[in-house]
């Protein structure tokens, strides 16, 4: 072979290379924010679809370190899940951009351009971008950018490190991407966001704890526990309560709420649970615990806690194994946790019984129609209240909100509306159940009976919820109880203690233990009422 036709080959060979080399470099910078992973599918992104939050970033950059930390941390946070659109997976080569991303920025909620060192060399991160910031002008999106590793300033001036990127991609953009990639960058430089470098001394999980924290907070109201619509005489109680929990301490704090069956505990409980959540990550609404214990044991209970607070897959079988992983994965982190009908100290014990289990700061709420689980608790509770009937107005206004759908009453129906209320003792459950049964009706006889039927026996629904404390009592104290109930309301306790003493009915403990229960109380002339 001659010794040109060797220069030639090489000179191919060389020409081929450096021709891999740049299709190679085009196909990063046109293809999307990063190369196809090995990651499964995200979302579907289907037209049905809303997402929480829209993740932007450039793959080669960021892809398998800080971005995969927050995209896990963020789908892990929280007691709902949150929605993450990591557009990495989202888009397949030679789809069309606009059917996928777009709608996907347009379908979130919050929007993070995570903008690093190579971010602009790609042409569908600025792309990206661009849509946020259109998003944010005309449909109020929420942008939170972070600058990972690069100065805000040179994404502003595309200097520095960032500049460079920027401009040695260029020449492969078209004119109208140079142009509102440049605004969008200049646009987002000056939004207020997280410098990866200069935040807690560039330490990234601290970042990633604070971006979940910002975050969480913002989707606060989508994650609010509920609540009924019409709330009467809350407010009192939860400033009450509030501002008790607003005061420093040097420990975790548990407050029981506590009073009979319908009275409001857990619509109480849930109010001042979504005030107070937006400054917590970690948090736990447990409900039913009563029910849920008695029906699945245990240690259902305490894997719904593990679950909602520090995620695994491992199945607590035994009350001391959920013991010992609560105490375990709870000390080091600020926990806001809803405790609801708790009505056996075994429940609270296995959840909750020492304050050292949780970090300073943490926050216990306990609903419970049985004041002893408080008094008994190992963990002490710092604040104790107790629940009352709602008094006339506020009875009167949560009924005309049921029985009228308004704040007022109607002239024709006000008779019989307060004849019916004072059947009911200010008991929230039973205005409800029977404000909403009588919406609507405009017969009057249907109202009288009404009234009759409640004078002789409560609402079935409002008997069946009463009935769980009444069934809970000894045979005794049901009977001591009766006895109240059918001759002895208003009446002086004592002349009636000697017959219940004769009868073995041990009454001096039985109505200490009525009491606890919230069905009695005792005035100060020693008589009983409900």
């Amino acid at each position: 072979m001659e010794k040109g036709q060797i220069m030639s080959k090489r000179a191919q060979r060389k020409r081929a290379l450096r021709e891999k080399k740049e299709k190679s470099a085009e196909k990063e910078s046109t293809e999307g924010p990063s190369a196809p992973s090995s990651f499964p599918p995200i979302l579907t992104g289907g037209d049905s679809d809303q997402y929480d939050v829209f993740l932007s970033f450039r793959g080669s950059d960021t892809r398998k370190g800080f971005t995969d930390y927050l995209y896990r941390s963020l789908v892990n946070a929280g007691t709902v899940p949150i929605s993450v659109f990591r557009d990495d997976n989202s888009l397949k080569i030679g789809e069309d951009f606009n059917s996928e991303i777009l709608e996907a920025i347009t379908r979130s909620k919050i929007l993070i351009p995570i903008i690093s060192e190579n971010y602009a060399s790609s042409k569908w991160c600025l792309r990206e971008l661009v849509c946020m910031m259109d998003c944010k002008k005309s449909m109020s999106h929420m942008v939170l950018p972070i600058f990972y590793k690069v100065d805000p300033s040179d994404v502003r001036f595309l200097k520095g490190n960032f500049g460079e990127a920027f401009h040695f991609r260029e020449k492969r953009f078209d004119k109208k991407d140079i142009q509102e990639g440049k605004q969008a960058l200049a646009e987002v430089s000056y939004l207020n966001g997280w410098e990866s470098e200069k935040f807690a001394n560039g330490r990234e999980g601290e970042l990633v704890e604070e971006v979940v924290k910002t975050i969480l907070s913002k989707l606060r109201h989508d994650f609010q526990l509920d609540v009924p619509k019409y709330l009467v005489g809350v407010d009192d109680h939860v400033n009450k309560i509030r501002n008790w929990v607003v005061t420093p301490a040097s420990h975790a704090r548990m407050i029981g709420i506590y009073g009979m069956d319908g009275i409001g505990k857990t619509t109480l409980a849930k109010v001042i649970y979504n005030e107070l959540s937006n400054d917590f990550v970690y948090r736990s609404f447990l409900p039913d615990i009563r029910e849920a214990a008695h029906g699945n044991g245990i240690p259902h209970i305490q894997n719904l806690l593990i679950k909602e607070i520090q995620p695994t897959e491992h199945q607590v079988c035994k009350v001391d194994d959920g013991i010992s992983l609560i105490k375990s994965r709870f000390k080091g982190k600020k926990v806001l946790i809803l405790l609801d009908d708790v009505d056996n100290q075994d429940q609270l014990n296995a959840l909750a019984r020492e304050c050292d289990w949780f970090m300073i700061g943490s926050i216990i709420i306990i609903t419970t129609r049985y004041e002893a689980v408080l008094d008994q608790s190992e963990f002490q509770v710092d604040y104790k209240y107790e629940l009352n009937e709602l008094d006339e107005e506020h009875s009167l206004l949560l009924f005309n909100r049921h029985a009228f759908r308004m704040g007022h009453y109607s002239r024709q129906f006000e008779g019989f509306s307060r004849n019916i209320l004072s059947t009911m003792g200010g008991l929230p459950l039973a205005i409800k159940v029977i404000g909403s049964y009588l919406y609507g009706k405009t017969d009057e006889k249907v109202w009288q009976d009404t009234l009759k039927k409640l004078r002789s026996e409560p609402h079935r629904d409002v008997q069946k919820i009463l009935m769980i404390s009444f069934d809970a009592l000894e045979p005794g104290h049901k009977e001591i109880f009766l006895y109240i109930a059918c001759f002895f309301i208003n009446e002086n306790s004592k002349f009636a203690i000697y017959m219940w003493e004769d009868c073995e009915f041990y009454p001096n403990q039985g109505i200490e233990e009525l009491k606890l229960r919230c069905l009695v109380k005792i005035g100060d002339h020693d008589t009983a009422t409900f």
